[in-house]
């Protein structure tokens, strides 16, 4: 196997990786508020291949509880990548790619699945919520983890030398 391919293969285990922890907590979102509008959970379901849910046997506020799933789902990563950025721990760089992830699959999720009319996106429309907001909360997680992806490429600059003794002006 050569080393671009060995390469590929850990890119490729490292975006499943990234997708079945988005699922998780995207889920626990979900269970987070469920649980706090007294609501009851009988299952949660992260499959290896396709998408998560989460199934209430009683569920008083559920458009709480959708909303839960896409909000923590975007908020935990986020809190987390900035701990590890406020200390400097290693693999701050892991948890800043990873927020960015979760924020970009949660922002798409509602921000354009309301227009399959399935999922999360589909309940927060039949419980009352504008098209505009779903929109809204897309562009603002999607482009958030396109920033965080950005600057995953930026390095902090060398401060600029001064110029030799000889080219002072």
């Amino acid at each position: 196997m050569t080393r671009r391919a060995v390469q590929l293969l850990l890119l490729c285990l490292f975006l499943y990786t990234c997708w079945l922890g988005m699922m998780v907590v995207h889920e626990l979102g979900h269970v987070f508020h469920a649980r706090l509008s007294g609501g009851t959970v009988s299952a949660v379901r992260v499959p290896l291949v396709g998408f998560s849910i989460t199934e209430l046997s009683s569920n008083p506020r559920p458009h709480f509880v959708a909303w839960g799933g896409a909000m923590w789902g975007c908020l935990v990563p986020l809190v987390a990548w900035a701990v590890f950025a406020a200390t400097g721990t290693r693999g701050r760089r892991v948890a800043q790619f990873f927020a960015g992830f979760c924020l970009v699959a949660n922002g798409l999720y509602l921000g354009v699945g309301w227009t399959q009319r399935a999922g999360d996106a589909a309940d927060l429309r039949r419980y009352g919520t504008p098209v505009w907001v779903l929109v809204a909360f897309g562009v603002f997680a999607t482009g958030a983890g396109l920033y965080l992806w950005h600057r995953l490429g930026a390095s902090p600059s060398p401060q600029p030398s001064p110029p030799p003794v000889g080219e002072r002006g």
